[in-house]
């Protein structure tokens, strides 16, 4: 049986070696980012100038109870790095990215970073985004089931995620559909045309994002660079 929490911890434990004193960090949201989170908080304590960039109120509160100094991204003129995890990861890069719900927040701070880390275990690696995870999308709650309708225009079948039976509410409010489309052959294109439906606040579809993979293995750390 694999050990992908102790894959997960070694991930975040090399990705952490690159984090230099007086930085600005994106913090991400979820399982594996909760331990890069821990390890910036053990930087600030052995005397690091940090500040964290939380992606969610769940990772603002972990971070604030760690004793990371938070910054907010209004104030902030740039992020100088972000470490944040992933659902799955083409070997373009792509990324499918909202499991925990907080994609939008989590895009944001991304692009407001000059590098961008993500964390995954090798469970994550696919060879077609689409293969192991529904697509999360951000809709304002006012006309959800018109999203609902105009994903299935484009091929996709969309379910209102919930919450203790009642539709999961986001940090911004909104509402998530996890939408199947099966396998993604073309994830730019099919951004595109998400971003374009009305209704629609964000896609879990991250391109061009992913700067370096960290990926944890039972028996090892890969850092893997994009390649321009």
């Amino acid at each position: 049986m694999r050990n992908l929490e102790g894959s997960k911890q070694r991930a975040a434990e090399s990705a952490l070696e690159m984090v230099e004193d007086g930085q600005i960090i994106g913090l991400g949201t979820g399982s594996t980012a909760k331990f890069a989170i821990e390890g910036v908080a053990k930087l600030v304590r052995g005397g690091m100038g940090l500040r964290g960039v939380p992606t969610s109120i769940a990772t603002e509160k972990m971070a604030r109870q760690l004793g990371i100094p938070l910054v907010d991204l209004n104030d902030t003129p740039r992020i100088d790095i972000t470490i944040d995890g992933a659902d799955e990861v083409d070997s373009d890069f792509s990324m499918i990215k909202g499991g925990g719900g907080a994609l939008t927040r989590e895009k944001l701070v991304a692009l407001a970073s000059k590098k961008r880390i993500i964390l995954v275990d090798e469970t994550k690696l696919v060879s077609r985004l689409g293969q192991t995870r529904l697509l999360p999308i951000e809709v304002l709650p006012f006309a959800w089931t018109m999203s609902v309708r105009r994903l299935a225009d484009i091929g996709g079948v969309a379910s209102l995620r919930d919450h203790e039976g009642k539709p999961f509410v986001t940090d911004n409010g909104n509402y998530i559909l996890d939408c199947a489309f099966g396998e993604i052959p073309d994830p730019p294109s099919l951004e595109k045309q998400i971003r374009l439906l009305p209704g629609v606040v964000e896609s879990g579809l991250f391109i061009g994002i992913a700067d370096v993979l960290v990926i944890g293995y039972e028996d090892r750390v890969e850092l893997r660079p994009r390649i321009a």
